[in-house]
């Protein structure tokens, strides 16, 4: 089983970090206002406003404020202002057994996905697939907030993850498999692919999601996905949404999922709104979750939190 993080409540201390591309310092300041009034307390690593192009600052500096925020007793939740590109460079300067030792709520989506994957897979963490600093604002939905906060600061188990209203989950391929929920986003996973951090999808319930790719690219990843054994290695089969991403030579992300996913006849569900779309379900990964594709439902078995 996997190691719970100890639950987050109203009043504790939030670590913010910058792990990959740079975010404006206005953005920075009105988020973490937006969380002070929620009734937190916020630690800034070093690194936080660092600006070094594509991303903030050299991979050591950003795996330094990481480590600091994850020795620092007071820091209950580490929450890294956004993703962008460059998360993976931070991997070979971790400490993973201090990491195991000194639990904490580690939360992101797109390019934190590998950073996520990593933390369960050589620290034995359960890691969320849910809110980054940038979602900390007036416009984010209820729902949003209400799954985060029901993942890390509740003990409530069995879990039931559902769309909101009128957006439907769908079973494609019926099935029922029970296991540890891993991914997240497509793009930063296969980046991974090759490296001492690939994702180990074996005996797993893989879900995946992406944002702004043609479907050229979808196409050559999952292709990359099943030649490197890791869509036959699954136990099942989530796809979240591809959102705001191009249809080429008329061929649809659903299009996609249906000629390359269907045929392997894994437990499939499509449609989980989670990652880069405007709602986002709380993911946590190293979880023990049911798949159910027969009857369109996804239920979190344990607490993921202590």
């Amino acid at each position: 089983m996997a190691i719970r993080p100890p639950v987050l409540e109203r009043g504790d201390t939030i670590g913010l970090v910058t792990l990959g591309t740079p975010l404006d310092a206005n953005i920075i300041n009105t988020r973490v206002q937006y969380l002070r009034n929620m009734g937190f307390n916020i630690v800034f690593g070093r690194y936080v406003y660092s600006y070094g192009g594509i991303v903030a600052t050299s991979a050591q500096q950003r795996a330094d404020d990481l480590m600091n925020m994850v020795r620092d007793p007071n820091v209950k939740m580490i929450l890294a202002t956004r993703g962008g590109t460059g998360v993976q460079t931070i991997l070979p300067y971790l400490n993973f057994e201090v990491i195991r030792q000194n639990p904490k709520i580690i939360t992101g989506y797109s390019d934190i996905t590998v950073l996520l994957n990593s933390l369960y897979q050589f620290s034995n963490l359960i890691t969320f697939h849910s809110l980054m600093l940038i979602d900390f604002r007036p416009e984010t939905p209820a729902y949003n907030f209400n799954q985060f906060f029901e993942a890390i600061s509740t003990l409530n188990s069995p879990r039931v993850i559902q769309n909101p209203p009128n957006i439907t989950q769908r079973g494609l391929v019926p099935g029922n498999v029970t296991g540890p929920i891993v991914g997240g986003n497509l793009t930063s996973l296969v980046n991974a692919l090759g490296t001492p951090y690939e994702i180990d999808t074996k005996g797993k319930i893989l879900f995946l999601e992406e944002t702004h790719s043609p479907t050229t690219m979808i196409f050559r990843y999952l292709t990359q996905l099943l030649m490197s054994g890791k869509l036959q290695d699954c136990l099942g089969i989530i796809m979240g949404e591809c959102t705001n991403c191009l249809v080429s030579y008329g061929t649809t992300y659903e299009d996609l999922i249906n000629s390359l996913l269907v045929p392997l006849r894994k437990p499939l569900l499509v449609n989980l709104t989670t990652g880069h779309g405007f709602y986002k379900a709380a993911i946590p990964i190293g979880a023990n979750v049911n798949l159910n594709s027969t009857d369109n439902t996804l239920t979190v078995l344990e607490p993921t939190v202590s």
